[in-house]
């Protein structure tokens, strides 16, 4: 994984999504009606539903809307009805595209997903299509840039909370483990006193795929048309973003 980081990768993801803070907004209340819907609405006992939680604050997101999507998903409050789908294809120069998205209109999200992977180059596949090249992992991120980090002892510290491998940044760490071990992992790091700058349970690719700058440019305009839809919530792909 070395010299492909998946946190250089979304760093420009992130920053877009800054400057959209209504359809930000409406993605975490996404995410919180996700994770309540499966696991109930108490943050005690759900761990999904707490992070999701915990991500929507960091964003400043206001109380009444964290707990009008929590009472959507419990049935305690009038709403639209969500269902996740999932979108493979591919983009411009054969970049694998993985498209999760939480929708209440699931003719209107296709017909739109669709368009933007047609308009840019690309062409959605069936499911399985591009899936088998990534593998799911739990990611985290601490960053160095506070505090000087003594990366032996962090090392340790993460094997023995049950991650799988620590790749070492310039300005941080990335963490990786199984979606089993994440929570645990994550807990203990924040136990020991580690500032995690971001974590999640994730799509990783085994392999970046190198373009050209044209393709390149169709690649960023297709993924930055996906993020302007408020359905769509996640977007992976194993374009390598380090050139």
């Amino acid at each position: 994984m070395a010299g492909h980081s998946k946190w250089k990768n979304i760093q420009r993801r992130k920053n877009a999504q800054d400057a959209k803070k209504g359809k930000i907004f409406m993605r975490h209340a996404k995410d919180i009606y996700t994770a309540a819907k499966q696991g109930g609405g108490d943050l005690s006992t759900n761990a999904s539903l707490r992070l999701a939680v915990e991500k929507a604050k960091a964003d400043n997101m206001p109380n009444d809307n964290i707990d009008r999507a929590i009472k959507k998903a419990t049935g305690t409050l009038d709403g639209a009805s969500f269902e996740e789908l999932t979108y493979e294809g591919y983009g411009p120069g054969g970049v694998a595209v993985i498209v999760h998205v939480l929708t209440d209109n699931k003719n209107r999200t296709a017909a739109e997903v669709r368009h933007a992977f047609k308009k840019n180059d690309g062409n959605l596949g069936e499911n399985g299509s591009v899936s088998f090249m990534f593998d799911r992992k739990g990611y985290i991120v601490i960053s160095n840039e506070e505090a000087k980090i003594d990366e032996d002892e962090l090392t340790l510290e993460a094997l023995e909370a049950g991650a799988d491998d620590i790749v070492t940044q310039e300005d941080g760490y990335e963490i990786y483990t199984t979606p089993e071990a994440y929570q645990e992992v994550v807990d203990y790091l924040n136990e020991k006193g580690y500032s995690i700058e971001d974590s999640e349970v994730t799509l990783i690719p085994q392999n970046y795929n190198k373009l050209s700058e044209e393709d390149a440019g169709k690649m960023f305009t297709l993924i930055e048309t996906l993020e302007e839809n408020e359905d769509v919530q996640d977007i992976h792909h194993n374009l390598d973003e380090t050139e």
